[in-house]
């Protein structure tokens, strides 16, 4: 790649799943991003370099130009929902579902067809409201930043919209999913100026990273 750029990507379950699709496109750390306090790392290409940062930045970096491309969940960019980010590339990884969820002794007479106001906790305000609002419903939104499963328990709301995968967390505290919002998976990104000026780099980059995705899906995916 002859253009340099920095690809910023989500710490955690993201970074896990992205290096093996990484190092099918050709690039691989300098050092183990799990065991290195370095928050930027340099990579066998010349001028390709990787910043390891919280989730929830990813879209601030790339759209500030701090970082050309970046490597982030579906949930975030949707949260974030800011300008000069272009998504380029479903990366088929990370794999979970925005869901809404609520207490089994609730659901067990509860019909979302006649929801009309409700009162949820969740750290995806703006995704929440949109949803609903588009719905027509009504909704009290409280903002936590974890331990979501809590909100109904302690009585500070009915319901919940988070993230599930197994739905493990859900079931240990007696709560149900009754309503998915959208599938979730993690996204490759890229900045507005970084698109013109470095074209070539970053559609090479996305060539290869599309390809990895295509060989780890395997036939008829």
């Amino acid at each position: 790649m002859s253009d340099q750029f920095t690809l910023a990507v989500a710490k955690g379950r993201i970074l896990n799943e992205s290096l093996p699709l990484l190092a099918a496109a050709g690039i691989r750390p300098s050092e183990d991003p799990q065991k290195s306090r370095r928050l930027i790392l340099e990579t066998n290409v010349p001028g390709v370099r990787l910043m390891v940062i919280r989730s929830a930045d990813v879209p601030t970096f790339v759209q500030f130009g701090a970082a050309d491309l970046g490597i982030v969940g579906k949930d975030v960019l949707m949260e974030h929902d800011g300008e000069d980010l272009y998504e380029m590339l479903d990366l088929g990884i990370a794999r979970c579902r925005l869901m809404v969820a609520e207490p089994s002794t609730l659901a067990a007479t509860d019909d979302p067809a006649q929801w009309r106001r409700l009162r949820i906790a969740t750290k995806y305000v703006h995704t929440t409201r949109r949803h609903f609002a588009a719905k027509g419903i009504q909704t009290e939104v409280i903002k936590l930043y974890g331990s979501m499963e809590l909100a109904p328990l302690a009585g500070l709301a009915d319901r919940i919209v988070d993230l599930v995968d197994t739905g493990n967390t859900l079931r240990a505290n007696g709560l149900v999913e009754v309503e998915k919002i959208t599938d979730i998976s993690a996204r490759l990104i890229a900045n507005r100026a970084a698109l013109k000026m470095r074209h070539q780099a970053v559609q090479e980059l996305v060539n290869k990273l599309a390809a990895a995705v295509a060989s780890a899906a395997g036939p008829g995916e």
